[in-house]
């Protein structure tokens, strides 16, 4: 399908946050997805999903006859956005201060225009579209820059620079030279909203002191490998997909970004997957980062204790960053959807399903939080035995497995293995502790469980391990079984699966989850390779001693970030990035790979 000029490419942006929400940012200056005041509230500006309805914030020259560049400040997330026109250079630095994190917070998305050579004049358009462009709102002018006021949120933009009214939002042009700034604060503000005029001083200072948070978060990683940049890259990402107040962790920021152009694999995916947050803090914690993992377990103890349908486990799949369990789906009909890619969707129905594998996630992660960072309490381990005692009950039953379908519930082998891991790791913390537990049933359920796994997710005639029982598809699910110690890397069955998946399910180094014409999952149309599939072939290509083949598809697999090192969920045929940006789950697989595959050649 050819590019849609309204439309840039989704890898053609780069991200800033302030660990409440993330703003995308385009290389063409535009600001085209922006929730506020959190992932999760309705977006102010949502041109990504509909180029003429969804609102955009736009600070570009006025002569579009130059090279735009991005670049991150070195180990920030401080975003640089350059431009290189035969008349001069400009650029426009792009942030959000982090403040204190409490109740107080303010959400400010800072930008400071720089003149850099020669004489650059440029053009600032401003046009909110409040609730996905639901709401209407006033454009009040003041001596200090405008007020934008809807019915739910009010935001300012305050600025030197003389603004006029233009298509419900405001635009103005100015000239720099070099040396020159100007610098435009969008900031949240109350009913009472009193005008007020920040100084240079102000926002250089904003500036100065959120590149040095970024610095001194990272400064805490312990890497020093071969991959230095791509592994601080994706930890930075990890971390402003934190909402800081709670601890939770967001899949990715933005919502129905396709899997398909055009097609219907569109989701929202600003929610707190038990399974992702989890994988996050596995990442996060091989690299020496361990506030995030307390903070985590803070918000996870509470979901503990929030009463649930003993059918439906002690846990659901997912939530709200806030904790909330209602996810209501909705879709928003009256806009278009990337490159016209509808629906565009709200909400995430998925959050009712049984997924069993979940808790292997979880409580996997759990342990290496209590073996490298703190040891559980008391509170948390009694919840925890609980839910082990529930999977104990409930790990042989049918359900909708890790990528979510919706044909129906089927005996997945990953959910039974992720079964197996939650009760593996509940003894392993056990025994290491001396804790109460249950160990003779638990060793009883765990047993039973690698054995039926050995039986019936076997397939015999293939000479594979498959998607769920009763078939003969492959999953690269089951790329994880030597990852989380089920199986050794080098047993012969694994090693014919490891080569069955290369055969079938891998083009290139890139990894699909499954066939999805030999294995229907209930949606129409295609969808790419899955970035983290493609990094679990990696880890398990290493493990198996094939260190060679891991390093190159490693390094392939590299080459299709985007150039600030950020990845969507999924790469399509022409290495375009599809799915939702960027990918806390590409980005925690890559750390995982990344990490092990350094140390194995170290």
């Amino acid at each position: 399908m050819p590019l849609d000029p309204d439309y840039l490419p989704i890898a053609e942006h780069g991200i800033i946050g302030d660990l409440h929400s993330i703003a995308l940012v385009g290389t063409d200056g535009r600001i085209d997805w922006y929730c506020c005041p959190s992932f999760d509230s309705p977006s102010v500006f949502g041109a990504i999903l509909d180029s003429r309805r969804g609102g955009f914030y736009r600070i570009a020259p006025v002569l579009d006859d130059g090279v735009p560049k991005q670049l991150y400040f070195p180990d920030t997330n401080v975003l640089i956005t350059r431009f290189l026109t035969p008349g001069g250079v400009g650029e426009v630095q792009d942030f959000m201060p982090i403040g204190t994190g409490g109740a107080e917070h303010r959400h400010r998305l800072i930008r400071r225009v720089l003149g850099v050579r020669g004489e650059m004049r440029f053009r600032v358009d401003v046009q909110p579209r409040f609730n996905y462009a639901r709401d209407q709102h006033e454009t009040i002018f003041h001596e200090a820059g405008v007020l934008f006021r809807s019915p739910a949120l009010s935001l300012a933009l305050e600025t030197p620079v003389p603004l006029d009214f233009h298509e419900d939002g405001a635009h103005g042009e100015f000239t720099l030279h070099p040396g020159e700034t100007a610098t435009f604060v969008l900031e949240q503000v109350p009913e009472t909203y009193v005008p007020r005029k920040y100084s240079e001083g102000e926002n250089r200072q904003a500036f100065e002191e959120t590149v040095g948070y970024w610095r001194r978060w990272l400064a805490q990683s312990r890497y020093q490998g071969r991959w230095r940049e791509m592994l601080n890259r994706s930890a930075l990402t990890l971390k402003l997909m934190t909402y800081r107040p709670t601890g939770a962790i967001v899949a990715a920021p933005t919502t129905s970004l396709p899997e398909h152009i055009g097609g219907e694999r569109n989701y929202d995916y600003r929610y707190t997957w038990i399974r992702d947050a989890a994988f996050s803090l596995y990442a996060l914690l091989r690299l020496g980062f361990t506030e995030e993992a307390s903070a985590f377990m803070g918000w996870l103890t509470e979901r503990f204790r929030e009463p649930r349908p003993a059918e439906a486990g002690p846990l659901q799949i997912m939530y709200g960053i806030d904790g909330r369990a209602d996810l209501k789906e909705e879709i928003l009909g009256h806009l278009e959807g990337y490159r016209g890619s509808r629906p565009v969707r709200i909400g995430n129905e998925a959050a009712g399903q049984l997924q069993l594998d979940i808790y292997g996630e979880l409580i996997d992660s759990v342990y290496l939080y209590n073996r490298d960072a703190s040891p559980i309490a008391h509170a948390a381990w009694m919840d925890l035995t609980r839910i082990v005692d529930w999977v104990c009950e409930h790990w042989d039953q049918a359900d909708e497995g890790i990528w979510e379908v919706r044909s129906g519930r089927q005996h997945f082998t990953y959910s039974r293995l992720m079964s197996w891991v939650a009760i593996e790791r509940a003894i392993r913390i056990a025994m290491q502790r001396g804790l109460p537990s249950e160990l003779r049933r638990w060793r009883v359920e765990r047993d039973a469980i690698y054995h039926q796994i050995m039986e019936r997710g076997w397939n015999e005639e293939k000479q594979t391990f498959v998607q769920h029982y009763d078939t003969d598809v492959l999953d690269a699910g089951v790329l994880v079984m030597p990852l989380v110690k089920f199986i050794a890397p080098t047993d012969p069955q694994w090693l014919s699966t490891l080569d069955a998946i290369g055969e079938t399910l891998v083009s290139d180094s890139l990894v699909y989850r499954y066939n999805v014409e030999a294995s229907p999952d209930g949606l129409e149309g295609e969808e790419g390779t899955f970035s983290i599939c493609t990094f679990w072939y990696v880890e398990a290509l290493a493990r198996a001693g094939r260190l060679d083949e891991a390093r190159l598809a490693f390094e392939k697999m590299l080459t299709y970030a985007n150039h600030l090192g950020l990845y969507s969920e999924e790469i399509g045929r022409t290495g375009q990035a599809l799915g939702n940006f960027p990918q806390a789950f590409t980005h925690l697989a890559l750390i995982s790979a990344g990490h092990f595959l350094d140390r194995q050649l170290g």
